[in-house]
């Protein structure tokens, strides 16, 4: 396999059009003019890909089935220059790493409820204690 031509991100992103749509995805990068067309998400969703400078995330969210990825590899025509691999960035956080919980959000009811019962306690309290002898 021949060695694959470097590219800056410069000149990446000098094709953001519909007649020249380069991707950088992976610190590789993929010339998808041809295929723009052909796209379930359209034209407009590569085109706003290619002019975010990086369109690794946006493909990684989308959830590429395995067929579109091993069909990549038609479109490749480079890699990124200086482009720091994922073994060389800090680890995304996962779902099971820890997170701080919220703060806690207090309302009214969060003090009103307490207070009702207790009012409805003393009320209680106070007719069982007084009224009720007194009419016994």
């Amino acid at each position: 396999m021949a060695e694959l031509k470097s590219y800056s991100a410069a000149e990446i992103s000098l094709h953001t059009t519909k007649q020249s749509c380069w991707l950088s995805i992976g610190g590789k990068v993929y010339d998808v003019t041809t295929f723009m067309e052909e796209h379930p998400g359209g034209e407009d969703v590569m085109l706003h890909a290619s002019a975010s400078g990086d369109a690794t995330q946006a493909f990684e969210e989308v959830g590429h089935s395995s067929s579109a990825i091993s069909s990549m590899k038609n479109y490749l025509i480079g890699t990124v220059e200086d482009h720091v691999s994922d073994d060389h960035r800090p680890p995304k956080p996962t779902a099971t790493s820890h997170r701080e919980p919220p703060p806690p959000s207090y309302s009214l009811s969060d003090y009103f409820l307490p207070l009702l019962v207790l009012a409805v306690a003393s009320a209680a309290w106070y007719y069982l204690t007084f009224y009720s002898k007194t009419n016994a």
